[in-house]
C-alpha cells in the first residue's frame, strides 16, 4: 500500500492514475497495478530479495523517465517496500531493524497535526497543518498522552466556542476561525489547560503549505505574491516573510513547513538568514524527499530541515539516499504521511530505522493515523 497527496509538489515523482472519469472519478489505478503485475514483475522475479538498491535501480531503470511517469511512482514504491518486508520478513526481524540495522536506539517525537486548514479542510483557514509538539515526554507513550490530552482540550474548547469539531484529512479539527493566529491562540490555550507549558512542555508547529498560496495569486489574482485565498488577503514576498518572522516573534513555533513557495528560492533564502537559527524551516514541496533539490538548498543556504515521504520519490533507496544526504549536510529531517493516508505503518519504522527526531502523522484520531502511533509504541515496549 502507497499513500496519496492532496497537496502536492510541483517536482514530485508521478503517481499514476486511469484518469477515466467513468470509473472512480479518474482515481483508479488499473494500470499501476497492471504495471505491478506485467512489468516489474518479469525485471524482479527470480532476483535475491537482499539486493534493495539493486532491484530499486532495476525498477527506476525499467521506468527510464525522470519522474517515474512511465510506470507510476506509486507502481514502483509499493514494490521496493515489498521487497524489503520481504527480506526482513525472511530474517525473521522488525523492519526498523533490517533497514537501520544496528543504528535504531531511539524514538521519534510526534508533531501532531491537530488544526487542519488550506486543502486538507473545508473552512476558511488558508494555512494547511498547525501542529502541537510534545518535546516535553521522556518517553514516546509519555509525548502521545500529551499529545492526545492537548489535543482532546482542544475539542472542548472548541465546543465551547460554538465550533465545529468535524475532522479533517489528517483528523484535526476544521473549525472558521477569524485567521490564522486565532488557530495559533486556540492551540496556546489548549496546551496551557491541558496542564502543559507552551514553549517547554510542547511546542506548536506550522505547514504554510506556501506553494499553494502562491498558485492562488498567480491564477486567482493575476498577481505574484501569496495569495491566502480563504480570506482574501494578498501578500507580497516581503510581507509573507514579514508575517512568519512575526510569529514566531509571538507564539513557541518550533518549526515551519513549506512557508515560501517551492521554487521561490531567493525568499526562502533571506527567511533562513533571519529566523534559520532559532526554528526549524522545513522544506516539503522545496525538496520533494529529492536529492537533486536537497543538494541545491544545501548549496545556496536554504532551508534547515527536509520532510521525508517515500512516494514523493519512488523508491526505499532514494529516500535513505536523501536522509543521508541531509545527514552529512546538518539538516534535520521529518518522516512524514500523507493527507490520503493507508494503514500501512512503514514509515513508524522508517523513523526507527533512520534515528528521525520527529514523524508527522497527524491527530491521535482515525486509524489511518492511530496505525502508525501504535507501532511506535509497540517498538519502544521492544526496545
Amino acid at each position: 500500500m502507497v499513500p496519496s497527496g492532496a497537496s502536492t509538489g510541483s517536482f514530485e515523482a508521478i503517481e499514476l492514475r486511469d484518469k477515466d472519469r467513468d470509473r472512480l472519478r479518474g482515481k483508479g489505478v488499473k494500470k499501476a497495478v497492471e504495471n505491478v503485475e506485467k512489468k516489474i514483475a518479469k525485471e524482479l522475479e527470480g532476483e535475491n530479495v537482499y539486493e534493495q538498491r539493486k532491484l530499486d535501480q532495476a525498477m527506476i531503470e525499467l521506468d527510464g523517465t525522470e519522474n517515474k511517469e512511465k510506470l507510476g511512482a506509486n507502481s514502483i514504491l509499493a514494490c521496493s517496500l515489498a521487497i524489503s518486508k520481504a527480506a526482513a520478513s525472511s530474517l525473521g526481524m522488525p523492519l526498523y531493524r533490517y533497514i537501520g540495522g544496528m543504528n535504531p536506539e531511539k524514538l521519534p517525537c510526534p508533531m501532531m497535526n491537530v488544526l487542519n486548514g488550506g486543502k486538507h479542510a473545508d473552512n476558511n483557514l488558508s494555512v494547511q497543518e498547525f501542529m502541537i509538539v510534545p518535546t516535553g515526554g521522556k518517553t514516546f507513550r509519555e509525548k502521545m498522552e500529551m499529545g492526545s490530552n492537548t489535543y482532546y482540550k482542544l475539542k472542548e474548547l472548541l465546543k465551547e466556542s460554538k465550533h465545529a469539531t468535524a475532522v479533517g484529512d489528517e483528523g484535526g479539527f476544521a473549525p472558521d476561525l477569524e485567521n490564522e493566529e486565532q488557530a495559533i491562540i486556540y492551540l496556546m490555550r489548549a496546551i496551557e489547560e491541558a496542564g502543559y507549558v507552551p514553549g517547554k512542555d510542547i511546542w506548536i508547529s506550522l505547514d504554510v503549505a506556501a506553494s499553494e498560496m502562491y498558485s492562488a495569486a498567480t491564477k486567482m489574482q493575476g498577481k505574484t505574491g501569496y495569495f491566502f485565498w480563504k480570506q482574501n488577503e494578498l501578500k507580497n514576498k516581503d510581507e509573507m516573510i514579514a508575517y512568519l518572522v512575526e510569529l514566531t516573534e509571538k507564539y513557541p513555533i518550533l518549526s515551519i513547513e513549506d512557508g515560501l513557495d517551492e521554487e521561490d528560492w531567493n525568499s526562502w533564502k533571506r527567511l533562513e538568514k533571519q529566523i534559520g537559527d532559532k526554528v526549524k524551516l522545513i522544506g516539503d514541496d522545496l525538496f520533494v524527499t529529492n536529492q537533486e533539490r536537497l543538494q541545491k538548498g544545501i548549496q545556496m543556504g536554504v532551508a534547515n530541515s527536509i520532510l521525508i515521504k517515500p512516494n514523493q520519490i519512488g523508491t526505499l533507496t532514494e529516500t535513505l539516499d536523501t536522509i543521508e544526504l541531509a545527514k552529512r549536510n546538518g539538516y534535520t529531517y521529518v518522516i512524514s504521511h500523507r493527507s490520503g493516508e493507508t494503514e500501512d505503518t512503514t514509515i513508524a519504522d522508517l523513523a526507527v530505522a533512520t534515528g528521525a527526531e520527529f514523524i508527522k502523522s497527524g491527530a491521535p484520531t482515525r486509524t489511518d493515523r492511530v496505525a502508525k502511533y501504535n507501532r511506535l509504541l509497540e517498538i519502544e515496549e521492544g526496545f
